[in-house]
């Protein structure tokens, strides 16, 4: 879909490209050629698109540098098992993760499933999550080596989503933030920042650990006895990002080596139309209409940005060519969003 930044008076020019997931080798070339004809010398990557790029700068000598970590290491924290053997071995806590690859691995765990999560190990907006299911519901999964899933014990507690920076693993930037709407099960669509020192320790031991460089996100439980354990990670940008609006402390931080930029946003953010089509209907369901007026009240428009009204407006056209996409492919809105740009593993290569 055409993004809602193409219409900003900060986008200088906007390249449509072939869609990644379904033109690999196009979608290299094209990225290529506009890098060269542009004379870009950094690409930072916003979604699933940077495993894309980074599988482009591992078998091409780009003249750009690509701002995310090498493919391996991005495969690597997208995979929701491997990522958390490595949190674990890094001396970070983790919860119990078991990857499943068969019918055998599911059975193993079946009679514990009511004390489990199950959800595939390339995914993304919680999509086919099953929070602890009936033996019988997992009926419907069906694990496999190039489809594998992970049964993750089920954590009681207080969900918090971090947005980080890192350079050469220093942390550069981080937002530690609750969803209080969700588009489903998935991405948060109202969100108000919040403090916990455990999940900054979380996040800046890791991103030292692994020596990363680049945007990086993960979905952390704090338990009632405080300690933070982590779910999965998403080697992307996140809403979190929104809770930054200074650019230039922000660049400075991030691109020239200054000192650590702390969030400056303090108000709960929102995207409205989104609340609308997901918050509404589930405030209704719930009998929260209260809490979603609220929330409307409290929360500020995250695309409301001074001198620059054009991606608010944008978003229409946006929504219009998704929702064209989920009813021609029979989809959910949330799924037709990422169609043409995600990547479900080395074996969708």
């Amino acid at each position: 879909a055409r993004p809602i930044a193409a219409a900003s008076t900060a986008c200088a020019a906007y390249h449509r490209l072939p869609p990644p997931r379904f033109a690999a080798d196009a979608y290299a070339k094209a990225v290529e050629a506009l890098v060269r004809a542009e004379g870009i010398e950094l690409v930072i990557p916003t979604c699933e698109e940077v495993f894309y790029l980074g599988r482009l700068w591992q078998h091409r000598a780009m003249p750009a540098r690509l701002f995310a970590p090498e493919m391996a290491m991005l495969a690597r924290v997208h995979d929701k098992h491997a990522f958390i053997r490595l949190a674990q071995s890094l001396g970070l806590d983790v919860p119990e993760t078991i990857l499943l690859q068969s019918e055998a691995d599911l059975d193993g765990v079946r009679g514990q499933s009511r004390e489990l999560v199950f959800k595939p190990v390339w995914s993304r907006f919680a999509r086919d999550v099953l929070l602890r299911p009936s033996p019988d519901e997992l009926d419907a999964v069906r694990p496999s080596p190039a489809a594998p899933w992970v049964a993750q014990r089920y954590i009681a507690g207080e969900e918090i989503s971090a947005y980080a920076v890192a350079v050469e693993g220093e942390l550069k930037a981080l937002a530690l933030y609750c969803s209080l709407y969700r588009a489903g099960m998935g991405a948060g669509i109202c969100f108000e920042p919040v403090g916990d020192a455990a999940a900054r320790r979380f996040v800046e031991t890791f991103v030292a650990g692994a020596g990363w460089t680049g945007q990086i996100s993960f979905d952390l439980m704090r338990e009632n006895n405080g300690t933070v354990l982590p779910l999965e990670c998403n080697p992307r940008a996140v809403s979190g990002l929104h809770f930054f609006r200074d650019p230039r402390r922000f660049a400075d931080a991030v691109l020239e080596d200054g000192a650590e930029v702390k969030p400056d946003v303090t108000a709960p953010q929102t995207v409205r139309l989104a609340m609308w089509i997901y918050g509404m209907p589930a405030a209704l369901r719930s009998g929260g209409l209260g809490s979603f007026r609220q929330a409307m009240h409290d929360a500020d428009e995250l695309l409301d940005w001074p001198g620059d009204p054009a991606p608010k407006r944008a978003q229409w056209r946006t929504l219009a060519e998704i929702a064209g996409t989920a009813l021609r492919q029979r989809i959910s809105l949330q799924a037709a969003s990422t169609r043409d740009i995600e990547w479900n593993g080395p074996e969708q290569d």
